[in-house]
C-alpha cells in the first residue's frame, strides 16, 4: 500500500517518466532487492519456492497500464489505487476480521471482499480526480463515484474468483479495460436511459424469464445458469434489441446441440460435459459475459459501432470455440497440442484437430453473416469477425496448453478470456483495416 503513494506521481511525470520509473522498479525487484534483504518481505510459500512472482509481477502490472493508457493515465493512476488500497485493506481486514468466508472461495471472506469495494473504491475515486486534471480531463463528482465503485465491484469480484494466476496481473488489466469502457459512457446515460428503456428492459426480462424456465426443466442449464442467463440476456436485449438477442438464441440452440451431439460417445470416452452437459453460472458469464459487457456499452457509449463489432466478434469467438471442441471431439481422426503439434489424445488441453477447426471457422462464419445481416457493421466486419474468432480460439487453445494445464486458470477462466480476446481482436483489426483504407 505504501508503494501505491508513488501513483500520486504520475500526472507530474507524464507516461513517458511513468513507464521508465515502472521499469526500473521491476528491474529493481527482480535482480537488486532479493540480493539486499528483500527476502525477508516473501510470504512463507514464495520463501519455500525461493523466488516471489507477486513483488515482480505488481511493478510489472503498472508498467502494462501505463503503456495501455498512455493517453488516459489517470485510469492507470485509478487502477493502481485499487490494485494498491483495495486489496491490500482485503489482506489486512480478511486476516483479522474474516471470520466469514466466501460459499465459492473458501479462502476469501465477505469482510476482506468488503474492505477491498470500499477501499478500493476510495483509493480508484482519489487518483481518478487526481490525476485527470494533469492532462486538461475532469470528471462530475457523481460520475467519478459511480464508476469507481462500478470497477471496485469489478475487480472484488474476480478477486474472490480462485484463480491460481497471480492476481496481481490479471485482475488490474482486467479491471483496467473495465474502468476505460465505463469512462466512455460519460453523457451518455441519460440517451441510454431514454423512452424505450422501460418497454425494452420488460420484453427482455419477459422474454429471457420464460427462456430460463424452459431451459431449466430442459436441464440445458442449471438454477444458477438460469438466473445469470436470464439477467445476461435481458441486458443484451436491453442494450441492442431483439438484434442482438438474436446471438445469444444462435449461440445458444448450437452451443446446445453440439454438446448434446453423440453425448453418449462423448461420455464414455471421458470427454463430455459435466452434469450431463447443463450449464452453470460460471458458464454463462465464460461465455457471455463480455459480450453482454458490449452490449451495455454499445447502448451507453458514443461508440456503438465498435462495441457492436466486439459483441459479434465475442458470441463468434464462443460459438467457434464450443463447435470446435465438441466436433473435435465427436469427430476428430487426429488431434494435435497447439504448442508442439505432436499429436495427443482427444480432449487434452490446448489439442486442435482440422475437423473442429473447420466447424469452428464455419460457426464463426455463421455469426458473422447475422452481424451483417442485421445491420451491425458493413461487408468486411464479416471477414474481420472470422478472423478475430480464429484468433481468439487459438489464443484460446495456447492458454489451455500452458495456463490451464499447470492449474493456473480453470476451463471458465479460459473461455471468458476467450470470448475477451475475440471481440478486443475484432476491434483491433477493423482499426487496422481503416487505417490501411484510409
Amino acid at each position: 500500500m505504501g508503494v501505491g503513494g508513488i501513483a500520486f506521481l504520475l500526472g507530474f511525470l507524464g507516461p513517458f517518466w511513468s513507464a521508465v520509473c515502472a521499469l526500473v522498479a521491476l528491474g529493481n525487484n527482480l535482480f537488486i532487492l532479493p540480493r539486499i534483504g528483500g527476502k525477508k518481505l516473501w510470504r512463507d510459500h514464495e520463501a519455500e519456492r525461493g523466488a516471489s512472482l507477486g513483488i515482480v509481477l505488481y511493478p510489472l502490472t503498472v508498467l502494462i497500464l501505463i503503456l495501455l493508457f498512455w493517453n488516459r493515465l489517470e485510469v492507470a493512476a485509478a487502477i493502481w489505487g485499487i490494485l494498491a488500497f483495495g486489496d491490500g485493506m482485503a489482506s489486512l481486514v480478511g486476516m483479522t476480521l474474516g471470520r466469514a468466508k466466501l460459499p465459492w472461495n473458501p479462502t476469501k471472506s465477505w469482510a476482506g471482499s468488503l474492505a477491498y469495494v470500499a477501499f478500493g473504491t476510495a483509493g480508484c475515486l482519489i487518483l481518478l480526480q487526481w490525476t485527470a486534471p494533469f492532462f486538461d480531463r475532469a470528471y462530475p463528482l457523481a460520475f467519478a463515484v459511480a464508476i469507481s465503485l462500478l470497477a471496485a465491484l469489478f475487480a472484488a469480484f474476480l478477486e474472490s474468483l480462485p484463480q491460481g494466476l497471480d492476481d496481481n496481473f490479471g485482475v488490474p488489466l482486467l479491471t483496467g479495460l473495465f474502468l476505460f469502457c465505463l469512462l466512455q459512457t460519460q453523457g451518455s446515460w441519460q440517451g441510454a436511459l431514454g423512452e424505450d428503456f422501460v418497454p425494452r428492459l420488460l420484453i427482455g426480462g419477459g422474454i429471457n424469464l420464460a427462456l430460463a424456465i424452459l431451459a431449466h426443466r430442459a436441464r440445458s442449464v442449471d438454477l444458477s445458469g438460469a438466473v445469470v442467463g436470464w439477467i445476461l440476456g435481458t441486458l443484451i436485449y436491453i442494450g441492442l434489441d431483439w438484434q442482438g438477442f438474436l446471438f445469444l438464441m444462435a449461440f445458444f440452440g448450437i452451443g446446445t446441440a453440439c454438446t448434446k451431439l453423440g453425448y453418449k460417445r462423448k461420455a464414455a470416452a471421458g470427454l463430455a460435459q459435466e452434469k450431463g452437459g447443463r450449464r452453470s453460472a460460471r458458464h454463462a458469464v465464460a461465455n457471455a459475459g463480455v459480450a453482454a459487457a458490449c452490449a451495455a456499452f454499445a447502448v451507453t457509449t458514443p461508440h456503438f459501432g465498435l462495441f457492436a463489432l466486439a459483441f459479434v466478434g465475442a458470441f463468434a469467438t464462443a460459438l467457434s470455440d464450443t463447435t470446435s471442441s465438441e466436433i473435435g471431439q465427436l469427430y476428430g481422426r487426429r488431434t494435435f497440442l497447439i504448442t508442439t503439434l505432436k499429436p495427443v489424445p482427444r480432449g487434452t488441453e490446448g489439442a486442435v484437430s482440422l475437423e473442429g477447426t473447420l466447424a469452428g471457422v464455419a460457426a464463426s462464419l455463421l455469426v458473422a453473416v447475422l452481424g451483417w445481416g442485421v445491420g451491425f457493421f458493413a461487408p468486411v466486419g464479416i471477414a474481420v469477425v472470422v478472423v478475430a474468432a480464429f484468433v481468439g480460439t487459438t489464443l484460446e487453445s495456447l492458454v489451455g496448453a500452458t495456463l490451464e494445464k499447470r492449474g493456473l486458470l480453470d476451463n471458465e477462466a479460459v473461455n471468458f478470456l476467450n470470448t475477451l480476446m475475440g471481440a478486443l481482436a475484432a476491434v483491433g483489426l477493423l482499426v487496422v483495416w481503416n487505417l490501411a483504407a484510409g
